[in-house]
């Protein structure tokens, strides 16, 4: 049982996380450390996770979809394609190692960043896009989406570079899309935690809340500033989180 601190700060954390990751992607950077402090065991750590993170990127994506940035009548075949590869994506962590993946994604992640950083102009508006969209919404739902359910870290990074140089998309415009995605794989991995009994109820609504409210308030805040905010906030979180894969994977 929690005590009432431990469920404000986890209120707290998921409000800080909600905030960042409407906006840029990252918030697991926030909330599994501080869901890892009261929770040890890891597998329930992350179930609880997927428990919190849907809540903000459900909050997230209807705000962006009251603003008219996302049209969810769009997203039905890349929500789909992106809960198969989720659906994937969990079951296969129980058989791969993770680490396999995680030890090139650093290298990926500091492309991403040095692309953003030399194309000033990218994200600022829509662009002719390079792909069609049916294969676009089958390869990268099917892909990232899986790769959410095995992995996780720097998910939300990946999509909007993805709708902004597969589509086309604004970083506005982008970021919001990713929101969609985000929850689709988001739930999906919830529901396989939640069939394997491995969710802290108390603690996932806890933060849940927190990032409701706080994606809330990032995704209009976005809305309103468009690329001026993203974009640094995009730049900050994608350098997180490669530090952070770093550290984890070559400090031994």
């Amino acid at each position: 049982m929690l005590e009432f601190w431990q469920l404000l700060v986890l209120f707290l954390a998921g409000l800080v996380a909600g905030f960042v990751d409407s906006i840029a992607g990252g918030g697991g950077l926030i909330t599994l450390p501080v869901l890892l402090s009261f929770i040890p065991d890891p597998r329930f750590a992350l179930g609880t996770n997927k428990l919190q993170a849907t809540f903000g990127s459900a909050s997230a994506s209807w705000h962006y979809a009251q603003a008219k940035t996302v049209s969810l009548g769009d997203c039905g075949r890349i929500f789909a394609c992106t809960a198969v590869g989720a659906a994937f994506g969990t079951l296969a962590v129980q058989l791969l190692d993770p680490q396999v993946l995680k030890h090139g994604l650093p290298i990926v992640l500091i492309c991403v960043t040095v692309y953003v950083l030399l194309k000033p102009q990218l994200g600022t508006e829509d662009i002719k896009p390079r792909m069609s969209r049916l294969p676009f919404d089958m390869i990268f739902g099917l892909t990232l989406g899986f790769y959410d359910g095995l992995v996780g870290p720097g998910t939300g990074t990946f999509w909007t570079m993805a709708f902004m140089l597969g589509l086309g998309f604004n970083m506005t415009r982008a970021t919001g899309y990713t929101k969609v995605v985000n929850f689709a794989s988001n739930i999906t991995s919830l529901a396989f935690f939640l069939l394997s009994r491995k969710v802290y109820f108390a603690a996932g609504f806890a933060m849940g809340a927190g990032q409701f409210l706080g994606a809330r308030i990032g995704a209009r805040m976005v809305v309103s500033r468009g690329t001026k905010l993203v974009r640094p906030i995009f730049i900050i979180m994608a350098l997180a989180v490669t530090v952070k894969l770093l550290y984890d994977n070559y400090r031994k």
